[in-house]
């Protein structure tokens, strides 16, 4: 949750009035627990999720993720359904996520094409595998953090 896409992220949705929380999986910095291979913690976003249901009963959900955090946030949009998802440089060879299942909102994937952690081509054959696929946004010369690039991220989040 401490890293400046995640606050990009939140800051931009922010910005478009929507309440956001940013919060650790289980295992990661003060938070209890270990590493589950994103069943924990898809768990562990349900119970965000409806934690901040209930402080902001009004509120549209939107489900928003970066890296192997996009990945829990697709694996919990069947349970959470959301409004709209959104997945930062998902994190689509890292972890098995074969058994990901369709979103039934509109996906944005938002994807640089120098990412050294994630090859922007495996995202896009990922992306393929769905019907009707996922909004994918290439972002040319942008690598995994977005280094100095962070405008670029900004513009395509607020482009949604």
């Amino acid at each position: 949750m401490i890293n400046k896409v995640v606050h990009t992220l939140a800051r931009t949705l922010q910005e478009q009035g929507l309440p956001t929380v940013r919060f650790n999986y289980r295992g990661v910095g003060q938070s209890e627990g270990q590493y589950d291979e994103g069943r924990g913690e898809s768990l562990d976003a349900l119970a965000v999720i409806a934690w901040g249901r209930a402080r902001w009963p009004e509120a549209l959900l939107t489900l928003a993720g970066f890296s192997f955090g996009a990945m829990v946030a697709l694996l919990a949009a069947p349970a959470a359904k959301p409004a709209r998802l959104i997945t930062v440089a998902p994190a689509v060879t890292h972890v098995q996520f074969a058994a990901v299942e369709q979103p039934s909102c509109p996906w944005l994937i938002i994807q640089g094409q120098a990412d050294e952690v994630v090859d922007y081509r495996e995202v896009a054959a990922f992306a393929k595998r769905f019907s009707p696929p996922p909004v994918l946004r290439l972002l040319p010369g942008v690598d995994h953090f977005f280094n100095g690039r962070l405008a670029e991220l900004r513009e395509a989040l607020m482009q949604t």
